[in-house]
């Protein structure tokens, strides 16, 4: 078993090299190990670009190692899929490329999969092994089984408050909370998430861009909620640099077949019954736009109303070290504590729902 978890930490680390740019697509790794040596690897690089399983492969045929192949083992990081997408299955070319035994950390919960690419290398006699660091490939992917199993993107809620606990003052101005090297950090976050998303008032009031300035990235969907599309057509959020999505009441949208990260930048609208939860309802319109994650940058009350609905996963909070002395009282935090980490000056702690 040490030799399996060595091997599949390679693959988690491979799968890792994906992050920002797989989505839809779960990140995936996989390692391609003979007689104790690795013959052949590779990772899932961007959305519509062969699987993990076709790199690896790849690598082995392009270092003289194919002959090895049918006394090898691969590890690979999610269950091997068996239907036809952008890509052919991979379960086919593993079988057709007669390895020896496959070693899976997480099985696939995609209805399209789930199980049949194991049964398909069973029955072609291919020993296969299931569940190796399967919690270490649960949190690399959690973005897409939380997807796939609750049907709505994964939820972070993220803020930064004074010393003494305000997100900014009454009036609306606003204030410098977080130091440089937290605004980096909050940066790379926005490129590793489908979308970010702040609510009316912080969208008129700050007038973000919510793009990536300060990392290298893809820029997320921007979400911002309009409910009676009133927001002034000079703000950067409507800018059309990059895929932004109005909530509102008072419009329709198409749901294109596409998700909208992948479309040509442009603003989309996604309407909300007022008399049903708007949570719950925002989730599904981005679930069904096969966006997979959200950035809750603010404000107060869109982050309150992610805690009361229940329909969040973590929260990532930072507090400087400046003070006001007054102003809009910033969210309290809920869920279980999983640590701290000191930014410069800034100091963030995290939280888990379950």
């Amino acid at each position: 078993m040490e030799t399996h978890n060595q091997w599949m930490e390679r693959a988690l680390q491979l799968a890792e090299y994906g992050r920002g740019q797989v989505s839809p697509n779960p990140m995936v790794g996989c390692v391609i190990v003979h007689n104790g040596r690795i013959i052949g690897e590779g990772w899932h690089r961007a959305y519509g670009e062969p699987h993990a399983e076709v790199r690896a492969i790849a690598d082995a045929d392009a270092k003289g190692n194919s002959h090895l192949l049918p006394q090898a083992t691969a590890y690979v990081t999610l269950e091997p899929c068996s239907h036809t997408g952008k890509t052919p299955p991979c379960a086919d070319l593993l079988v057709n490329r007669r390895l020896k035994k496959v070693v899976i950390c997480n099985s696939d919960p995609n209805p399209l999969v789930s199980g049949r690419g194991i049964r398909r290398l069973r029955d072609a006699g291919i020993e296969v092994e299931c569940d190796v660091l399967q919690a270490r490939g649960l949190e690399l992917n959690k973005r897409f089984f939380t997807a796939m199993t609750l049907g709505r993107p994964y939820v972070i809620l993220k803020w930064a408050e004074t010393a003494d606990g305000f997100l900014g003052y009454h009036a609306g101005n606003p204030v410098q909370i977080s130091g440089a090297l937290s605004n980096m950090r909050v940066h790379k976050w926005r490129t590793e998430e489908d979308s970010i998303m702040v609510g009316y008032k912080t969208a008129l009031m700050d007038n973000p861009r919510l793009n990536v300035r300060h990392w290298t990235g893809t820029n997320p969907v921007r979400i911002v909620t309009d409910r009676r599309l009133q927001l002034p057509a000079h703000l950067h959020l409507l800018d059309n640099s990059q895929s932004t999505i109005l909530v509102n009441y008072d419009r329709g949208t198409e749901i294109p077949s596409e998700p909208e990260r992948y479309a040509t930048p442009s603003t989309a609208y996604l309407k909300i019954d007022r008399e049903r939860d708007e949570i719950a309802q925002l989730l599904e319109g981005l679930h069904a736009r096969k966006i997979q994650s959200v950035l809750v940058e603010g404000g107060a009350a869109v982050i309150n109303a992610f805690l009361e609905s229940g329909l969040w996963d973590e929260i990532r909070r930072c507090q400087g070290k400046l003070t006001i002395g007054e102003g809009v009282n910033a969210p309290v935090p809920r869920g279980i504590f999983q640590g701290w980490e000191q930014i410069g000056d800034d100091l963030w702690t995290f939280y888990n729902r379950l």
